[in-house]
């Protein structure tokens, strides 16, 4: 049985998982936390719970981290991944929301709906004040991502240019948005009327609009941070509305939370302010309870799909589902059969894989490092724990597959010895189809001995002979050899780990040149 904490206000669906038991506790202060949370294996929180060091020093047993929503800058990512805990959020929850408000201030800005408002309530009737409107206006989006992207379209409908600056997005995506792609936020600032941020607050974006980027915009733009404060650098801001060259603001986020109420932008007439409401709508916080209680259950389960620190995209991991077991099960039988200190690992990839491999060189890693360890790996913690202990891990591909449409080698190197494995999915079915230069077929389960020998007539029978004595059953056996009378390799699969007794007399077998026992 499973255990979820949720620390922060959401809405769960009335649900139940099996084998999940949901503690529906918000408000819980951060001590109180401290005192429960190594009762669970989850922890599901928005963005008011700070799961830092310290907070993840008491979670013992934490295995998954949910961020409801898409920012998770109040979550250690380091050291969540350095502890092997799975971090999800539901960035698609509140896409739609996000859109919605960030194009709301955008009109709100640019016809001075907050004075307005401000003045009619207070009798003041001012039908003095002037706008813009939007059609055959230039908008330019930082990010387009899922939210940015929306925003694009939302512009698109009202008659305006979009021009957009993502050195993460692929050129096909901006052109199925019907968006044109710049190169630099240099060049894309002097070219639009409006700018509106849809990023992360990370080392690479915080403060990444300051007076310089503000005072390329041509004079009277309009500028929109609906995605995180610190983005946009307040002072910079400030300084831009005042001296008139920024026409107004619209603001749903702040550097600190909540501002400061002397904070002059607060007060400014030409900006328009929300509380951080980007996700709060109903729809939303229904798809974002439902959502991230979703994946936690299916993280729990084994599927890391939508895990944000496991380096991959969840695409890949469906691509490479029937690859990853194989990945792993080779890893663990080198790390069994490779004798001496593990110094390196190498992974090929070869032949056309059509995603990332990145999900296969993880799947290696926790194959390789996990019959070392006295604890549990999982495909975040696996290359960390790796670099702990001083293992290096390199990758490259090859468009060669050797005779297969695709493959995949793995080599092992120790202070003492390289070994190598290759494993190719035939048909829908993982196999092993080499060890080291000697071509098999080995479905890679179950306990197997991996033996070297001179080819001589009556080496498997003897070995056989002596497992049968020892009641151990050969369920299969897999043989290749360089060429007749020279060295040969043998698998057998047995329904047991052999004793070390018997280990010991294979071992002292004049036939055998070595044997070495594997648990796949």
């Amino acid at each position: 049985m499973w255990r979820a904490l949720v620390t922060d206000q959401m809405k769960l669906q009335d649900k139940s998982y099996q084998g999940l038991e949901i503690d529906y506790k918000p408000g819980l202060e951060r001590e109180e936390i401290f005192k429960i949370i190594a009762q669970y294996d989850a922890l599901i929180t928005r963005s008011r719970t700070k799961v830092d060091k310290e907070l993840l020093s008491y979670a013992k047993n934490l295995k998954v981290i949910g961020r409801g929503g898409v920012g998770v800058d109040n979550i250690d990512l380091e050291e969540a991944s350095r502890l092997g805990i799975l971090v999800l959020n539901v960035p698609e929850a509140n896409t739609r929301s996000a859109a919605e408000l960030a194009f709301a201030l955008m009109l709100a800005a640019t016809r001075n709906l907050a004075s307005s408002d401000c003045e009619v309530r207070s009798g003041v009737w001012n039908r003095k004040r002037l706008g813009f409107e939007l059609l055959d206006k230039r908008l330019g989006i930082v990010g387009l991502g899922r939210i940015g992207g929306q925003v694009s379209q939302f512009a698109k409908a009202f008659g305006m240019e979009v021009l957009a600056y993502d050195p993460y997005i692929n050129a096909s995506r901006a052109e199925k948005l019907g968006v044109t792609l710049l190169d630099s936020l240099e060049d894309m600032l002097p070219r639009v009327n409006y700018l509106t941020v849809h990023t992360p607050l990370n080392d690479e974006t915080r403060g990444m609009i300051g007076r310089r980027q503000l005072y390329m915009l041509p004079q009277q733009a309009i500028v929109i941070n609906a995605a995180r404060g610190g983005i946009i650098d307040e002072e910079a801001l400030l300084q831009a509305l005042d001296e008139g060259h920024i026409f107004a603001a619209g603001l749903d986020v702040y550097a600190s939370e909540p501002p400061a109420q002397d904070n002059p932008l607060i007060t400014h007439e030409r900006v328009v302010h929300t509380a951080h409401l980007g996700a709060n709508t109903i729809e939303a916080q229904q798809r974002v309870g439902s959502g991230i209680v979703n994946r936690v259950y299916e993280a729990l389960g084994g599927n890391y799909a939508y895990a944000i620190n496991a380096g991959f995209e969840p695409e890949s991991f469906r691509v490479f589902k029937d690859w990853l077991p194989l990945a792993e099960a080779m890893g663990r039988l080198l790390t069994q059969i490779t004798r001496g200190r593990l110094q390196k690992i190498e992974v090929s990839v070869l032949g056309n894989f059509a995603a990332d491999p990145e999900p296969l060189y993880a799947a290696v890693a926790k194959g390789v490092i996990e019959p070392v360890l006295d604890q549990p790996v999982n495909y975040v913690s696996a290359r960390p724990r790796m670099q702990e202990r001083g293992i290096a891990l390199a990758s490259r591909k090859e468009e060669d597959a050797r005779g297969y449409t695709q493959a995949l080698q793995v080599s092992l190197q120790s202070d003492e010895e390289i070994r190598s494995v290759t494993g190719a999915v035939l048909g829908g079915r993982a196999r092993i189809v080499a060890i080291d230069e000697y071509n098999l077929e080995l479905v890679p389960q179950g306990h197997v001995l991996v033996c070297v020998n001179r080819d001589r007539p009556g080496v498997v029978g003897e070995v056989g002979t002596m497992l049968g004595k020892a009641g151990i059953n050969i369920a299969g056996l897999q043989l290749g050899r360089d060429a007749p009378g020279g060295r040969a390799l043998f698998v057998l699969a047995v329904d047991q780990q052999p004793p070390d007794d018997i280990m010991e007399q294979l071992r002292s077998l004049e036939l055998l040149e070595r044997v070495d026992a594997a648990a796949l």
